[in-house]
């Protein structure tokens, strides 16, 4: 599989400077949050919505569900058309899908619409999030600019996770749901404020041109397969620690403020690591911030569950947050450096695939395994998991040793 020793030349002015948080990037980081944080205000609100109606804990989950179906199903057609159309077309057809979701709502605030508004919300949310992430990846050259590029967009999804839950409860607390749709739905309209004016790369394809082969094809190759791998374990642990600290914290009689502190603790930590990580990704390669962030994790998770204190759990958890915090820019800069430029958007979607399939299955399956060996038995679970993963990260050292001299 072609690596990226020699970048795509991307257009004169779109990431030029190497660590710096220019204009172009910063309306791309703008935009993102936008976007995403008008579904992420909608995925919020339509639950609350739901459960104000009596509707039970099952019928959230499914509501929550269609959040994610939607982007899985969609994921390879989204990577196929960034790949042909790039970034404006994608991200306005997104930002419609999200803002006609929240006005359904505001239309009509009943369960089964509200199952539409996910449906909608979600595919807006993963069309922008595929196409977002191929220009960022294509504007950058070399590795060193990937790291780095990679490191500032991804601040903007954790500010648009705060943002638009935040902003939707304020509206719900003062106005009712249907403002709060109303908010969320034109909130991604104003992403075409920022992303209007970004500059679009050079196409890959000639006119009727096709990319070769599907995007599964990628499995074939071993350093994709590897990063799916990584990416997979990175995943899975924040998802199972999102999940099993409520357990724990439940189990030792902790209230609840002082759980929601803990799981707080590690979202700042995430969040706050990457406002640093552009400076540390100058200066280290993808391989050796996963292989120390695999380290790392192993270890905390064989602690956490020996921690009796709260202030205890919650320092765990910060180092945890910012472990956990580095993977996925680095994840996506060696990406876009082992696969060819033109499958970019496909292997971001099966990256996406991943994120959200492990996002379902895993809370489900070391739920069942914590009835047979307890909460403490999955966090050792799993930071056997990722004791196993610590080797892949040294594996996938040579698929981009070539970028040193790009």
């Amino acid at each position: 599989m072609a690596r990226s020793a020699t970048r795509l030349r991307a257009n004169p002015g779109v990431l030029t400077v190497i660590g710096g948080l220019e204009p172009a990037l910063m309306r791309i980081i703008a935009g993102s949050i936008m976007l995403h944080g008008g579904m992420a205000g909608l995925r919020m609100a339509a639950p609350l919505a739901a459960l104000d109606q009596g509707y039970g804990a099952a019928a959230v989950g499914f509501l929550l569900a269609m959040f994610a179906l939607s982007q899985i199903l969609l994921a390879l057609p989204a990577g196929r058309y960034a790949d042909k159309h790039g970034l404006r077309r994608p991200a306005a057809l997104s930002a419609i899908a999200i803002s006609v979701g929240g006005l359904l709502a505001v239309a009509l605030p009943v369960f089964p619409v509200l199952c539409v508004t996910a449906l909608l919300a979600g595919a807006g949310a993963g069309v922008s999030s595929i196409a977002l992430q191929r220009h960022v990846g294509r504007a950058a050259q070399g590795s060193a600019q990937l790291r780095q590029a990679f490191s500032w967009f991804s601040i903007g999804p954790a500010i648009s996770n705060f943002v638009g839950p935040f902003l939707a409860g304020l509206v719900i607390d003062h106005a009712g749901f249907r403002a709060a749709f109303l908010v969320m739905a034109i909130l991604p309209l104003l992403s075409w404020f920022w992303l209007r004016k970004t500059q679009e790369l050079a196409p890959i394809f000639k006119p009727g041109q096709r990319a070769g082969g599907g995007a599964w094809e990628l499995l074939k190759e071993r350093s994709f397969r590897r990063l799916l791998i990584i990416n997979w374990v990175v995943a899975s642990c924040w998802d199972i620690h999102s999940f099993v600290v409520p357990l724990i914290g439940h189990e030792r009689g902790f209230s609840a403020s002082v759980i929601g502190a803990i799981l707080g603790a590690f979202a700042v930590a995430a969040a706050m690591v990457r406002v640093v990580l552009p400076i540390v990704a100058a200066h280290v390669q993808e391989w050796g911030v996963l292989a120390i962030s695999t380290v790392v994790t192993a270890i905390l998770f064989a602690i956490y569950p020996l921690l009796d204190s709260p202030l205890a759990m919650g320092l765990a958890s910060v180092g945890l947050g910012m472990v956990l915090g580095t993977g996925q820019p680095m994840i996506m800069s060696m990406l876009h450096q082992i696969t060819p430029h033109e499958r970019h958007g496909q292997a971001v979607a099966v990256r996406m695939i991943t994120i959200h399939a492990s996002g379902v299955l895993m809370p489900m399956l070391f739920g069942l395994a914590g009835a047979y060996i307890g909460i403490s038995g999955v966090f050792w679970c799993t930071a056997g998991i990722v004791a196993a993963a610590t080797r892949v990260p040294f594996l996938l050292r040579s698929a981009t040793r070539a970028d040193k001299t790009s």
